[in-house]
């Protein structure tokens, strides 16, 4: 890739409020994990502040503008856009594309939802999956959880030591370094909800007909680690917070907040990669159609 940073805003204010819900980076294993209890997930940083009905608009505006990015960004060729959602169960990781991915084109668009691993996967390493499913050239592609689960679920219910902790740390960084140099940009979002919220939102799908389906009797074990999967999270956060693929802890207790913080930042990086139709055939210049 270029050397050139996407991950910024020519809006001075946009960068001062991005910064603020960015995670710093651990200088080493010594360092406290990320502690998102200091981050809001009620807040609503990106709002305008003129209610519900103007943010949804503003959504509008956004995923319209994302639409034609993404056009020049599959005629231009020389990036690749990974998009990681990663987040507890109802955080809004599907509602997110929904919102923020509604007016895209399938043309070059794809969205894996990421499950348990199968047996045939399990053979590899653990990110053997992963790197079949980036995206390739002028494409965006969007995790719905990520390979971030493997230094999530093996690491609250006690399946891997804290060395191989630090050592799939050191593994996601160099992996996700190498997308970067190949011309991947890799903009990776916690969708960072409270438990009263995730409470209310898991009441729904047993409340809904329409939602029961979304409903699984392992989320009540994964609410009952609550606390340790917080304490992962902010392991991770700290370690794998880099200048080539760095976080973003979104508050999603808003739906709509959610997509507009995620929706808005997503223009800038777009933005800033300079994206251009390539020119034309001289020799078709004066072609006339017969």
């Amino acid at each position: 890739m270029d050397a050139f940073n996407p991950f910024s805003s020519r809006d001075a204010a946009v960068q001062k409020l991005w910064e603020q819900w960015q995670p710093r980076s651990a200088k080493s294993d010594k360092d406290k994990p990320i502690a998102l209890a200091d981050f809001d997930p009620g807040a609503k940083p990106f709002s305008n502040g003129n209610g519900k009905t103007e943010d949804k608009a503003a959504v509008e505006a956004l995923a319209e503008e994302i639409d034609a990015l993404q056009n020049l960004l599959y005629a231009d060729r020389r990036y690749k856009l990974l998009v990681v959602l990663q987040g507890t169960d109802t955080a809004g990781k599907d509602g997110t594309i929904r919102g923020v991915f509604g007016r895209t084109s399938a043309l070059g668009m794809n969205a894996v939802g990421w499950k348990a691993p199968t047996d045939a996967e399990r053979a590899h390493d653990y990110l053997w999956r992963i790197h079949q499913r980036v995206p390739g050239a002028g494409e965006i592609t969007v995790f719905n959880r990520s390979h971030y689960e493997d230094v999530l679920v093996p690491v609250v219910n006690g399946w891997i030591t804290p060395e191989q902790q630090r050592q799939r740390f050191a593994h996601i960084n160099d992996f996700e370094r190498m997308l970067s140099e190949t011309g991947t940009v890799v903009v990776k979002f916690l969708l960072h909800i409270s438990a009263d919220e995730q409470r209310a939102r898991l009441q729904e799908r047993l409340d809904d007909p329409a939602k029961h389906w979304k409903f699984d009797e392992n989320d009540m074990k994964v609410r009952t680690q609550w606390k340790d999967y917080q304490q992962a999270y902010g392991q991770l956060l700290g370690a794998t917070h880099t200048p080539w693929a760095p976080w973003t802890i979104v508050p999603a207790d808003s739906k709509t907040h959610r997509n507009l913080m995620i929706a808005t930042l997503l223009r800038e990086v777009m933005r800033n990669l300079d994206l251009r139709f390539p020119p034309g055939d001289p020799a078709l210049k004066d072609y006339k159609i017969t």
